[in-house]
């Protein structure tokens, strides 16, 4: 692995590699009121029974994405008429945040396995990396730039940065670059859930991370690691926030336990936010992550609080953003 602050993470701020990557969040994936149709399109989309998801990801197509914390097992849903299939067989091991890139791959945070990148079009798995020999870890969720793919850790004060090549090669094993997180930043030892959801500042200079153990929002400077404590006011702590999505300058914060998503609109450069409302909804079952499609935002129910059997029930909901 090479070293904190490794000369990728100085590439990645100089190069504007942030910025490219927020830009393309909301283009391909975000229509109208008009255009989207809304009414056309199921708001409960059933997935296997016992499949357990946690992370969802969505593309220029009417597709949805899901990793299942079970086995590792990605699920494909047509987001027009609820229905999918598996179409990568899990390692075995748990698939948690995920993120799509234009080149069909998924990259899969694999919590203690670091984290892969599968083939959406035959389900191969095309790489694995450790990311990380520290422990405990818990690799969590994933962001992705045209030139990097950034993971977060909820067991370690880090980030991992997976550079990639020209035409988006993936890069090697070894050469994943730790970011340590500093200044405002506050590690709660342990097992605890400390650095979870994460995407970019509205003006593509930084990322946003929150802690969700203390409920934290941090900007984080990508070059040193340095966070802020964003400024949300008198917003009551995101305590228990989990999955976020940026679109232009609103922030979507999923509350797990709280089975709601906190809606914020941020400053340019992200070091403050005003509450705007709360988006609730009678099927919300501890929804953990969000992707947007046209004018309509889904969540997969984690249902955490249901002890997970084989016969367990699970879906995604989708709502009005």
């Amino acid at each position: 692995m090479a070293p904190t602050h490794g000369s990728f993470a100085h590439h990645v701020s100089r190069r504007g590699l942030l910025a490219a990557g927020a830009a393309t969040v909301s283009a391909a994936l975000v229509a109208s009121p008009a255009a989207a149709s809304p009414k056309t399109l199921p708001t409960l989309i059933p997935l296997p029974d016992g499949f357990r998801p946690e992370g969802i990801a969505t593309g220029s197509g009417p597709y949805a994405y899901l990793g299942s914390l079970g086995d590792g097992s990605i699920y494909r849903a047509d987001l027009r008429t609820g229905a999918g299939e598996i179409i990568s067989t899990g390692p075995g091991t748990p698939s948690v945040g995920l993120k799509l890139d234009g080149r069909g791959r998924l990259f899969v945070a694999a919590r203690t396995e670091g984290a892969r990148v599968v083939d959406t079009r035959t389900g191969a798995v095309l790489a694995s990396y450790a990311l990380t020999t520290a422990t405990p870890t818990f690799v969590n969720d994933v962001f992705l730039t045209p030139r990097a793919a950034i993971f977060t850790d909820s067991f370690q004060p880090a980030l991992y940065v997976l550079p990639l090549g020209r035409g988006g090669a993936l890069p090697g094993t070894g050469d994943a670059v730790r970011i340590t997180l500093s200044g405002d930043w506050s590690q709660v030892p342990g097992e605890v859930v400390n650095a979870n959801g994460i995407t970019a500042t509205p003006d593509g200079k930084a990322l946003l991370v929150v802690q969700s153990g203390v409920g934290g929002l941090h900007k984080v400077d990508p070059r040193t690691g340095v966070t802020r404590l964003v400024d949300l006011g008198d917003a009551a702590p995101l305590t228990n926030g989990d999955g976020l999505l940026l679109l232009g300058r609103t922030l979507y914060v999923v509350q797990n336990l709280q089975n709601a998503i906190d809606v914020f609109t941020l400053s340019g450069d992200g070091s403050r936010g005003v509450f705007q409302r709360r988006i609730t909804d009678p099927d919300f079952d501890v929804p953990t992550t969000a992707a947007v499609y046209r004018n309509r935002l889904y969540l997969p129910n984690a249902r955490f609080t249901t002890t997970p059997t084989p016969q367990t029930t699970y879906a995604v909901v989708s709502v009005e953003r």
